[in-house]
């Protein structure tokens, strides 16, 4: 039995490796997509993602489409690699993803919806991370806009990564194990620009998909007897456990989902579920930064544009380490995202329609509205 555990274990192992490497092609088969549709498409994608607050909205948007706001990171920086996107705007549409991603928390408190103090403390638990990513958003947004303060330090950073890992080198072995993978998916499909895109992201998707699920059957079952009141006994501990855990699982979405029926218990308080989902915001940009090395790996990348890759995956980090250096250190300021989540607790429970249309206005009707001109700029045929 203990045999079959550990041949299990390596399979398991040896899958994750597969799903990365695929996951790294796919990426890399997105921005050789966007060079065979031309500069001309690659223009009109930049002119309709030129204003902040619309690529704030398409990131908000396609991450509540996708549940998994490092999928639409990926996707971002392989966009911003093939010049179909600005770093400028790449960086709103992260913002945006950070929003997007609460979603699937407050899908799992529906769950408890017909226990009344259940769905109170679950919901409550959802709304923390959405409120604190709202919130930083709210602060971070016009500072972003007027001084470029996260682009401009993350280019810096975007820029010892690098030079330090020598990605942009000939030699990179990177390239060498992505490139005839990429040419070859684009050859399969005719290099039509479409299908070479779908089938892209396709894999991206599913290939990140298998390694949450795969590292998350691998960690947290490994991790259940721990999982309670103990390991949230104090604020830095909470921090560490869901920063360690989504680096782990590579999912903000499935840690901050974790603790949702934990609340509704009662086992768990917004106090330390707070510091847990902030652990977690910054745990989920380790992604992104495989997804910088990644663009890499396609074919005859200009060093220019694996740097801006680069910068975009250091700005979703800078913007998630800023939220938590506003918010973690000050007891008055930790209270503002708790406050709120429990007043909107309060609010959802005078009527149970009230949570679903609060989860489709916020998540998708609005975000829709915001980005419906520019979704048809691009596939428009003035």
């Amino acid at each position: 039995m203990l045999m079959n555990e550990r041949v299990l274990t390596i399979v398991k192992i040896l899958a994750v490796a597969s799903c990365l490497y695929l996951f790294l092609v796919g990426i890399g088969g997105m921005g050789y997509s966007f060079k065979l549709f031309g500069k001309e498409f690659s223009q009109k994608i930049l002119e309709a993602t030129s204003s902040p607050m619309v690529g704030l909205f398409i990131g908000v948007l396609a991450t509540t489409i996708v549940q998994s706001s490092s999928t639409t990171t990926s996707i971002v920086i392989g966009m911003v690699a093939a010049e179909a996107i600005g770093v400028r705007s790449a960086i709103f549409m992260v913002m945006g993803a950070n929003i997007g991603t609460t979603v699937t928390a407050k899908l799992v408190s529906l769950g408890h919806i017909t226990r009344k103090a259940e769905f109170r403390r679950a919901f409550a638990a959802s709304s923390v991370h959405d409120t604190f990513n709202l919130t930083t958003v709210a602060l971070v947004y016009p500072l972003e806009y007027y001084f470029r303060i996260i682009e401009t330090t993350a280019t810096w950073m975007g820029g010892i990564f690098v030079e330090v890992t020598g990605i942009t080198k000939p030699e990179n072995y990177l390239k060498k194990i992505t490139k005839p993978a990429v040419e070859g998916l684009s050859d399969l499909f005719n290099n039509i620009p479409w299908l070479v895109l779908l089938v892209s992201v396709i894999i991206t998707f599913f290939m990140l998909w298998g390694i949450v699920k795969l590292l998350q059957s691998l960690v947290l079952k490994k991790l259940e007897s721990f999982f309670d009141t103990y390991v949230f006994r104090n604020l830095a501990m909470s921090f560490i456990v869901g920063l360690v855990l989504t680096v782990m699982v590579q999912s903000s979405s499935i840690t901050t989902s974790l603790i949702v029926p934990l609340a509704g218990a009662g086992v768990l308080r917004l106090q330390q579920i707070f510091p847990f989902t902030i652990g977690a915001n910054i745990g989920t940009t380790i992604t992104g930064l495989l997804a910088a090395l990644a663009v890499a790996g396609q074919p005859d990348i200009a060093p220019t544009l694996v740097l801006a890759g680069a910068t975009v995956a250091f700005a979703h980090f800078l913007f998630n380490a800023t939220g938590a250096i506003i918010f973690l250190p000050f007891k008055k300021m930790r209270e503002i995202p708790v406050n709120a989540a429990e007043w909107l607790a309060e609010v959802c429970l005078k009527n149970r329609i009230i949570p679903i249309v609060f989860i489709v206005l916020v998540f998708y009707l609005i975000p829709l509205a915001f980005t419906w001109n520019s979704i048809a700029k691009v596939f428009g045929n003035d």
